[in-house]
């Protein structure tokens, strides 16, 4: 082994106990803590277990420099918490499935070791069992041919006590997240070595399941999931129904069964039966394993410390395996209660700190007319985000790096998004601290009065009195500017904007606009939001946009130094690596932006990157970023990877020769 770790236990429960006992026959770990909510478990733990130090509170586990690896056996609602506060204390990680109520937690989770450099690995024991191996082994040699079907259970009966985490909505309790991730992380990973991959993630889930009326969980449920490569899978789960817990692969040639696949007992040798079509004698490959399974788990973290996660489930793997057990759940219509607008939990991040922003971000700002606040000049584009969960642990990343501006409008997710963001700015308790773009008279109704009754609807969305810019999202040239112009003035003048300005209007018409006001006494436009990108727009996202990268409008820009808040800045992916000549699966990505030219400054870009060492989309935004007239880019991460990512461009500094050069110019 590569490494020696002295470990610390989070939590005292009944898990704590098993791998504390896998701690004393592991080749590589000693436990030297424990933490507990109180003195008195903790100090009962240590004297069972013979522990140095015991630790009436997690924090204080966590500054124990003698402390290098945790183990973190908390119910499931807190592992994301302590494990993103491991790894800001810099220790090492291995947190009990599932690590995260939900993929959004995962993904804090998983953002937490990346941004602090530690180790994390979800602890799904079994994998670090010899028969995975085995069993990986003759799926890869197709020793039954092509795998057709996956079955695999994991399910007992509890005793009814609604007091057990087992059956409590507020601790995540059920099938699904307790042992139903298990049979979603085999069947992903079984379906993977089938396609030549390390694991798979499903195309469709389906599933039913019976939901208790005393107790808000899932009790036992049944999914169908389907794989590429024609591959399906049949998973049972429960926690008050006893199964056989048992996982048959079914092949073109035959059919594999683990017998013991979750909990293989220390020292007891397990049998892989093998039927194949063509022999009539069934095959049993027994695998000795002397070794307990927990201080294998412990092992394989201190083999893979220096690449601070392990293959054996990778930080994608966990990912892949949340976002599943997400769709079984959502199958079913099973929600847990902390995942709810309205929860308890719902007035702090992940980390259950209050939302702060970091001192060490690279944000920057500016300012537009009207606004008081500085303006970030990065803007989160709130349009793809739909599930609450998902957007909080967005909009709080985003927020803690320095970002306050956040863009919306009327008709993203008929409704939801606004909705979304008003409550997270209102349970966050932040809305002097950020910039609301908000967008509203969408063709076909885009005229005065639409524009009135729906910027009236999207102040009660947003649960707010005022936005701080607001654009008109299209144009309607059949209307006079100054009909526009005249409402647009009404709500500033009420307080209900202290700014507003025009997406996808052409730079005529903003001008007259503009004009127009001025020679009315009244306020015009502050910025636009058309699309500019260093990729040129070949054929409009969305009929009626307009993009403003052309020559003639940067010069407009330039000259009257009018912000432009950009959409699509990023060309929607383009320069991420999924755009190549021979590569047309993305069948809008071509549409939108292949041509020869873009595909010229893919290449310039590519190069700058290489040269930089920064990634080629830092190069693109940066672009946009360096234009020689105020720029706010809007960005559309989905992912919290996509926003960490983004951000470097912040830093990325471009001379007026060197933007020429990009646009293909010099």
């Amino acid at each position: 082994m590569s490494q020696t770790l002295s470990w610390g236990i989070i939590g005292t429960g009944r898990i704590a106990g098993i791998f504390a006992n896998g701690l004393t026959k592991s080749q590589t770990g000693k436990l030297v803590a424990v933490g507990s909510r109180t003195q008195e478990a903790a100090d009962r733990f240590g004297a069972t277990w013979n522990v140095a130090h015991c630790y009436h509170s997690y924090e204080d586990l966590l500054a124990d420099d003698e402390v290098q690896a945790v183990y973190i056996s908390t119910p499931h609602p807190m592992h994301a918490e302590w494990a993103i506060k491991a790894a800001e204390a810099g220790k090492h990680i291995l947190c009990e499935k599932p690590i995260a109520l939900n993929h959004a937690g995962a993904m804090a989770v998983i953002e937490a070791a990346q941004r602090n450099d530690v180790f994390l690995m979800e602890a799904f024991m079994y994998r670090s069992h010899p028969q995975i191996a085995r069993l990986t082994e003759l799926l890869q040699t197709g020793t039954i041919g092509d795998v057709q079907l996956i079955q695999a259970s994991f399910a007992f009966r509890s005793g009814f006590n609604p007091e057990s985490r087992l059956l409590q909505n507020a601790l995540g309790g059920g099938g699904i997240l307790d042992v139903g991730c298990y049979c979603t992380s085999m069947a992903r990973l079984v379906a993977g070595i089938a396609v030549g991959k390390p694991f798979a993630d499903p195309i469709q889930v389906t599933a039913t399941g019976h939901i208790g009326a005393e107790t808000g969980v899932d009790e036992y449920t049944v999914a169908s999931l389907a794989f590429p490569g024609a591959i399906l899978a049949q998973l049972l789960t429960g926690v008050r129904l006893n199964a056989e817990n048992h996982v048959r692969i079914y092949g073109s040639e035959g059919s594999i069964t683990l017998t013991t696949p979750w909990n293989p007992p220390a020292g007891q040798a397990t049998q892989i039966v093998v039927q194949r079509a063509d022999q009539t004698e069934i095959e049993q490959i027994t695998i000795e394993c002397p070794d307990d399974l927990y201080s294998l788990e412990a092992d394989t973290v201190a083999a893979h410390i220096q690449e601070r996660q392990s293959p054996t489930v990778s930080w994608e793997d966990t990912l892949g395996n949340m976002r599943t057990l997400d769709q079984w759940r959502e199958a079913i219509g099973l929600s847990y209660n902390a995942e709810q607008p309205q929860g308890a939990d719902q007035h702090l991040p992940v980390h259950k700190r209050p939302l702060a922003v970091h001192a060490q971000n690279i944000m920057k700002y500016g300012q537009i007319a009207g606004v008081e606040k500085p303006v970030s000049r990065l803007v989160m584009g709130v349009d793809n985000q739909t599930i609450w969960s998902h957007a909080v642990v967005m909009f709080d990343d985003f927020f803690e790096q320095g970002g306050n501006c956040f863009d919306s409008a009327y008709i993203y997710g008929r409704g939801r998004c606004e909705e979304i963001l008003g409550q997270w700015i209102k349970n966050r308790g932040v809305r002097e601290q950020v910039v609301i773009l908000d967008k509203g008279a969408h063709t076909p109704n885009c005229n005065p009065q639409a524009l009135h009754s729906q910027f009236m609807e999207s102040l009660d969305r947003l649960q707010t009195d005022y936005v701080d810019v607001y654009m008109m999202h299209r144009d309607n040239p059949n209307i006079p500017v100054g009909e526009f112009i005249t409402v647009l003035n009404e709500h500033k003048n009420a307080g209900r904007m202290r700014a507003f300005g025009a997406s996808n209007w052409s730079i005529e018409r903003i001008q007259e606009a503009n004009e127009w006001a001025a020679a009315h006494g009244l306020v015009g436009f502050s910025a636009i939001s058309n699309n500019f990108s260093l990729a040129r727009m070949v054929d409009p996202v969305w009929a009626g946009c307009i993009a403003a990268s052309d020559a003639q409008s940067r010069a407009w820009l330039e000259q009257t130094q009018m912000p432009i808040m950009p959409w699509s800045s990023q060309a929607r992916g383009f320069f991420t690596g999924r755009a190549h000549p021979d590569d047309r699966s993305d069948a809008e990505l071509v549409r939108c932006w292949y041509s020869s030219d873009n595909f010229q400054r893919l290449e310039r870009v590519n190069q700058m990157a290489q040269e930089r060492g920064v990634l080629p989309i830092n190069i693109a935004l940066a672009y946009v970023l360096n234009q020689p007239f105020p720029t706010f880019p809007l960005i559309g991460p989905r992912l919290l990877s996509e926003t960490r990512t983004s951000l470097p461009a912040l830093t990325v500094e471009l001379t007026p020769e060197e933007l020429r050069w990009l646009n293909l110019e010099a």
